[in-house]
């Protein structure tokens, strides 16, 4: 029988935009990394895939382990839709300066361009400072006639939805919607395994060696929705010892659990892996304790686990 919660080394990634928050509100170690920017959690990605750090599957890479267990541990439907491909990648994310305002491809897209999966995502806002924004959406009814214009001039930014945003804000981003994290807001991301983003605009920054990075002004035309003009907020009210759905696509379903003494689980019907991830609190999940900024997988063989708290806690609850 394989372990019943299973947690993994994070991969901490140096970003122009980066800061130091994942080490000093989630006590990630960022070594000499100047600026961490994200903390890949749980990842398949080539040359980025998760090593396993708890139990009898200590150092195993997370390939390895679904190629070990299959459908014991990622659930049947998903092994024989995926493989080995995991399907999901989970972050948390510092954004210490504006992002690059950003577009992701959607499946087809993708996989006609870089045979990938596309890149549907949802945020989660762990920490933001005082008149912190997110920009999603647009904020006015633009086309595409207009859009390589609006670059051109930098007014671009203009049309698009900026959103000031609070601990606990909950954003969907669908691919073809454009978006970009503001400076200082702490996000964990749940998105599909895929790393393709298009940049529309960077802010003309310049890196350590003076370089600019590299726009994708045209890919971004083809992938952006020009008709959406959704900001992506999901609002949703905590259940005392329960689950809240938030997010329900066809790449993943969200929830926030929220636990201050003891919540029970029940997986029996979902045939899937679990992802938790710790929002808030410190929680005690089947004897494993999972703190603030920490994630686990409970493998779809499982069929249900019990969590308990003695604070205010709150676990981003996710499966396919």
């Amino acid at each position: 029988m394989i372990q019943k919660v299973i947690k993994f080394n994070p991969i901490i990634k140096d970003k122009i935009w980066g800061g130091h928050k994942l080490q000093t509100l989630l006590g990630k170690e960022l070594g000499n990394l100047p600026n961490g920017g994200e903390s890949w959690e749980l990842s398949a990605i080539e040359g980025n895939v998760s090593e396993i750090t708890s139990g009898e599957l200590k150092g195993t890479k997370l390939d390895q382990a679904i190629l070990l267990y299959k459908g014991e541990l990622v659930g049947n439907k998903v092994y024989n839709q995926f493989g080995t491909n995991f399907p999901l990648l989970i972050k948390f994310i510092d954004a210490n300066d504006n992002l690059s305002i950003q577009v992701h491809p959607n499946d087809e897209m993708a996989q006609k361009r870089h045979n990938s999966f596309g890149k549907t995502e949802m945020w989660y806002v762990l920490h933001a400072e005082p008149g912190a924004k997110l920009i999603s959406g647009f904020a006015k009814h633009t086309d595409a006639s207009e859009y390589e214009s609006l670059v051109a001039s930098g007014e671009f930014v203009n049309v698009l939805g900026a959103h000031e945003v609070k601990r606990g804000d909950i954003f969907f981003m669908p691919a073809g919607r454009v978006h970009a994290i503001g400076k200082g807001v702490m996000v964990a991301e749940i998105q599909q395994t895929s790393d393709i983003t298009y940049r529309v605009f960077d802010y003309n920054r310049r890196d350590a060696q003076g370089n600019t990075r590299q726009l994708h002004v045209a890919e971004a035309k083809e992938a952006i929705d020009f008709a959406d003009l959704d900001s992506g907020l999901k609002p949703y009210t905590l259940k005392k010892n329960d689950r809240t759905d938030v997010v329900d696509c066809q790449y993943f379903h969200t929830g926030v659990v929220n636990v201050n003494g003891t919540a029970k689980r029940d997986y029996s019907a979902i045939d899937s892996f679990v992802v938790l991830m710790c929002v808030k609190g410190n929680a005690n999940v089947e004897g494993t304790e999972l703190r603030l900024g920490e994630t686990a997988m409970i493998p779809a063989s499982v069929q249900g686990i019990s969590i308990t708290a003695t604070e205010d806690t709150e676990l981003l609850e996710v499966w396919v």
